[in-house]
């Protein structure tokens, strides 16, 4: 390991944006007297007869949802984004506006209002992933839709509304701003190599083991050289794929695998139902060739030195550039401790 990266504050690039984190390997024991979140460990019942989301219950616009005995996908009922939005351009002087379409959806893992996805079985998982994949496909192929991201927000502290298991899918006519900095410099790398730049770093990242915490036969969980949130984490297909379409069965399989891998040793980090934001990055259903592209599920999560100090986005980071203070090698060291 190189012991400059541990003990020196120093830059880190971003491949995939072309931003750059600063590393205060330093500052972690630092102490602490800010903000302590609280913690909630109560045990929830399977069924809530009060929550919108669980099976069988009347949602607060009135529509009941079915008795679902696994996924459940319906169209979000507070969307952020309207179909039917008309496709206006407003500009004066240097106030620019621009009418934006999309639809909105949310899925519901479980019918189990207890659960989550660390809590279920991959063989649950993959049900869930085979339901992104339909969505993604039924979404991307409408006309006007050339983005499709699904995300997921677990835990209060991010903001989730509803603690049943779910999370949502936001299409749209164009490509929001994360994916228009990872669809540049993709296609830069491969138009310079023709291999994807993701492909090139997976391999890198096999052969020096440093911020790896897990892999099966088609995917590698680690730490990104790159990482801003304490214990982000991110899920790559060993072989490039533009988008959770090419998945096999068995790849359905594995991918589900990493999922609950991950998010187990989550949970298992501070003894707590571990919050974060999760996301897919891949290709744009804009029609365009997007061989460039290799997906990859990132995980954010805000928990920086227990289950009730949270990593603060202030500062510095707010007017310079993230920042962390734990490396991501020590990270990756203390959640691959925790894989049985």
């Amino acid at each position: 390991m190189n012991t400059d990266l541990q003990d020196y504050s120093h830059k880190r690039l971003n491949i995939l944006t072309g931003e750059w984190i600063l590393v205060s390997p330093f500052r972690a024991n630092r102490p602490w007297q800010g903000q302590n979140e609280s913690v909630t460990n109560e045990r929830r019942l399977p069924h809530d007869e009060n929550c919108y989301l669980c099976a069988g219950n009347t949602r607060i616009n009135g529509e009941q949802n079915p008795k679902y005995k696994d996924v459940f996908v319906f169209t979000n009922d507070f969307a952020a984004l309207q179909k039917d939005s008309a496709p206006f351009i407003s500009k004066d002087g240097l106030l620019e506006a621009q009418g934006e379409q999309g639809i909105c959806k949310v899925i519901c893992f479980s019918p189990d209002h207890s659960k989550s996805l660390a809590d279920m079985q991959p063989i649950e998982i993959g049900k869930v992933v085979s339901a992104w994949q339909r969505e993604y496909k039924e979404l991307g192929d409408m006309e006007g839709i050339n983005y499709v991201q699904i995300f997921e927000n677990k835990g209060a502290v991010m903001g989730c509304s509803n603690p049943h298991p779910h999370g949502q899918i936001w299409s749209q006519s164009s490509l929001p701003n994360e994916v228009i900095k990872k669809n540049q410099h993709q296609l830069q790398y491969f138009k310079e190599n023709n291999r994807t730049i993701l492909g090139d770093y997976i391999a890198q990242e096999l052969a020096h083991k440093e911020r790896i915490i897990f892999e099966n036969h088609f995917f590698v969980v680690l730490i990104p050289f790159w990482a801003i949130w304490p214990f982000e984490a991110m899920i790559v297909p060993k072989t490039a794929q533009k988008d959770i379409l090419e998945l096999s069965d068995l790849e359905v399989t594995l991918f589900a695998e990493a999922i609950a891998v991950l998010t187990q040793a989550y949970d298992k980090l501070f003894n707590c139902s571990f919050p974060y934001s999760s996301g897919i990055h891949q290709a744009p259903t804009d029609g365009e060739n997007n061989d460039h592209w290799h997906w990859h599920m990132s995980f954010y999560p805000p928990l920086l030195r227990s289950a009730t100090v949270k990593k603060f986005m202030v500062g510095y980071e707010m007017f310079g550039s993230p920042q962390r203070d734990i490396t991501a090698e020590s990270a990756a060291i203390q959640l691959k401790n925790l894989i049985d």
